[in-house]
């Protein structure tokens, strides 16, 4: 009976004293930023670009507007195609 009592204390004493875990639960580690994505956005409401490669995830493209809102955008828009090509190449 007191070595199970034992037992017990020096389990909740390591559980107690046991340094935090700083690593996000799977589920969010490998969750895709953009789940749908607009099709039709002109370049004037835009104030930046994001650009996220993440693994199991498509290319991400997120726009933060003048409203401060963020919406994901298509990647195969023409005009982000045009964009994209004219960054690689400078």
């Amino acid at each position: 009976m007191d070595v199970k009592l034992l037992v017990l204390v020096a389990a909740i004493t390591v559980v107690t004293y046991a340094p935090p875990s700083q690593a996000k639960p799977i589920s969010l580690v490998e969750r895709c930023y953009c789940r749908s994505t607009v099709n039709h956005l002109p370049r004037g409401y835009i104030r930046e670009l994001r650009f996220i490669h993440t693994p199991n995830c498509p290319f991400q493209v997120i726009a933060k507007l003048k409203t401060n809102k963020e919406v994901c955008l298509n990647p195969e828009i023409r005009w982000l195609q045009q964009y994209l090509k004219n960054a690689i190449n400078k």
